[in-house]
Parts: C-alpha cells; structure tokens; sequence
C-alpha cells in the first residue's frame, strides 16, 4: 500500500526538535518560523511536557467519555482561568475540523437555522460543515456544497448588517485573525458591530480562534484586542503541543442536553496531560507575553526591510506580503538558509512560530530573509 499523494513535500525528513529549532536525518539544524502549522506553542520536546504525558500513558492513555475523567475537569477550570472565560463550558473534540462542526451544529440546534455566514479567504477546515464555510471552491466536493453559505467581505460592516438582517441566520463564523487567507485582522470596529447585530438579530457567533488563539497574537485570543465576547469559541492546533487535540467553549445561553454532541477519542487522559502541560508552560514562562514582545519587534524590524509590499499580524502571527509569488523565495529560505515558514496564497510568507521564539532567534531570521531578499 502507498500513502494517499495530496500532500507536495519538501525532501526532508525531520527526526528530532528542541525549543524552536528541528533537525532532519542528516543532522541538519533549521529555525522553524512555522511551528507544524502553528501546533507547536510551546516549543518542540519540552521536558516538562514530555514528562507529563510520560507519566500519563504509563498510567492511563485512554479509557471513554462514558466515566468521569478528573483531568477534563482540571483542564476546563485551568483554561477558563487563563483565557478569561471561566463562565463558559468546555467540549473536548480531536482537532480544529471538529470543533468547528460541533460549534456549527451546536448553533443550529439553538436557534433552529439553517444558513451561516462567513468572510472571503476563511478557512474553517476541510470537512462536511467545515469546508462548505471555507471560502475555496477547489476543497469543497459536491456533496459538501449544500448552499448553507453566504461568503462576506471581510470588515465590510454594511454588508454583514444587511445580510443578519433578514432575520435567517444560524450563525456567524468568524477567524480571530484569517491565517490561510493571508494573516488579515478584522477591525476592532468591525468586530463591535458584528457582535452587536449577532445579539439584535439572534445569530450565534462563532469565533474561530484554532489558528490565532492559545497566545499567539499576545493575547489568549484574538478577538480579546477587540473588547467582543462570542458565542462559542473554537480552539485546536497549539492547545495540545502536536498531540491531537481540540475544543468548544461554550456561553452559559446553551443549556447542554445528554447525547447532544459526542466524541470517542475527544478529551482522552493522554490528550489532557498534554493540554495541562501547555497551561502549565504558557503561564510559568510568560509565553504570552513573550509572544508580544518578539511578535512586535519582528513586525516592526520586517517593515524596515526593502522589496516587501505589506507586513500584517499580531504577536508571532505574522503575513510578510510581496508584489511578486514567494516560492522561489521560500524554497531559498528552507534549503539555503535553513528556515522553516508557511505561505499563504502565492505571495504571502506565514510566520507561525512556537510562543518561545527569543529575540536572538527573531534577530536570526531577519538576517537569513535578508540575505535572499
């Protein structure tokens, strides 16, 4: 049997990680500036998260949601502290896809509707609901593409008034800042009103925070820079560090019903430890706030940089715009200077590194762009 080809790969094969730096298996070293898609938060093989989840599956690695797991428990007291919505009810999926769905789902069944909004470049995943609110044609089957959709115009503050306003919207997903679609941020204003005709018009919102959530912006969540509370809000990627894991935070207003949503594998024991150990190292080393500091520093440093279009983001979510497709560029990147980076499109370089990026290591990248510019 071969493997399933969707995916271009680049000719290397990475073995081993530490911190924010991986090796392949010829020994080697890159600066990873992407993170596995922005999964990596907390830098690669931490010790204490290595040994919490040692300890774990040594003792436990799975048993069903069809018993108390004391660890769920921890994890939503620990998460709702430290994002600042501990008024809110967690469900524990396996990854961003999910998430998404149940929160879709979870809408409709509140308010009886149908149809949802969502903007133009959004990714929201690549199944059933998931990918029919994701704005590209090419990922969406037949079977996926059941008109539920209407697509927006990022911040256009109008159109979305309009379109709650006739009164048949479910709901109303939103990404905290837009990653595949080239790291747009929504206008705080935009966001303030999109929060107030969501309550007018009885939509839920939906805040997709799997990308730019889990500190990334500087912030526990995107949207916190813009004063607005949603609905339900989306998380995956970095809550579990690489290991699969996803989740629903859920506003007091949705009274849970026994066998309303479900999961086999979702907020497993193992998937908890690691979880925990995130918190546990976002708070103790200050990642967040770190994430801002470097974050900042790499937004102002790459706008001094010449030949580059625009630079966007916010804290290590960072879009390095050019006038001209960035392949080349990139390829030159990984293979001469030994960096790992994203794209978004065919001009924009995604930055998504762990939140543990040092200055040194942000003053290393911006000498190795600056030798392929």
């Amino acid at each position: 049997m071969k493997l399933f080809d969707v995916y271009p790969l680049f000719d290397i094969n990475i073995v081993r990680g530490k911190a924010c730096h991986v090796w392949d298996e010829q020994g080697t070293e890159y600066l990873d500036l992407y993170g596995g898609h922005a999964v990596i938060s907390i830098g690669h093989s931490h010790p204490h998260y290595v040994e919490m989840i040692s300890k774990q599956v040594a003792q436990l690695g799975f048993y069903s949601n069809s018993v108390i797991n004391k660890l769920q428990r921890t994890l939503a007291e620990r998460l709702g502290k430290v994002c600042g919505y501990d008024d809110y009810q967690l469900f524990l999926i396996n990854s961003g896809a999910e998430a998404n769905e149940n929160a879709l789902k979870l809408a409709s069944f509140h308010n009886g509707r149908t149809r949802v909004v969502s903007f133009g470049k959004a990714f929201h995943g690549r199944t059933s609901l998931a990918v029919e609110v994701t704005d590209n044609p090419k990922i969406i089957a037949p079977i996926n593409d059941n008109g539920h959709t209407t697509y927006l115009p990022l911040n256009d503050t109008e159109a979305m008034q309009a379109e709650l306003r006739k009164g048949d919207v479910c709901a109303v997903i939103i990404e905290g800042i837009q990653g595949i679609g080239g790291i747009r941020v929504p206008d705080p204003s935009f966001m303030q009103a999109l929060r107030e005709e969501c309550t007018r018009t009885g939509t839920v919102l939906i805040l997709d925070e799997i990308q730019s959530g889990y500190g990334r912006s500087g912030r526990f969540f995107a949207h916190q820079y813009t004063g607005i509370r949603p609905d339900i809000i989306t998380v995956a990627k970095g809550i579990g560090n690489g290991f699969p894991m996803g989740g629903v935070l859920i506003s007091p207003m949705f009274a849970p019903v026994y066998g309303q949503l479900g999961t086999t594998f979702g907020g497993n024991h193992l998937a908890c430890a690691a979880a925990l150990a995130v918190l546990d190292v976002i708070e103790g080393e200050g990642l967040m706030e770190n994430a801002a500091i470097v974050g900042n520093y790499l937004l102002d440093e790459l706008k001094k940089l010449p030949g580059l279009k625009e630079v966007r983001g916010q804290g290590l979510m960072i879009g390095i715009e050019f006038d001209s497709p960035i392949k080349e560029l990139r390829s030159r990147l990984l293979h001469e200077q030994k960096v790992f980076t994203g794209v978004s499109g065919t001009n924009v370089i995604r930055l998504l590194p762990p939140l543990c990026l040092t200055m040194d290591e942000a003053d290393q990248f911006l000498e190795r762009l600056s030798k392929v510019l």
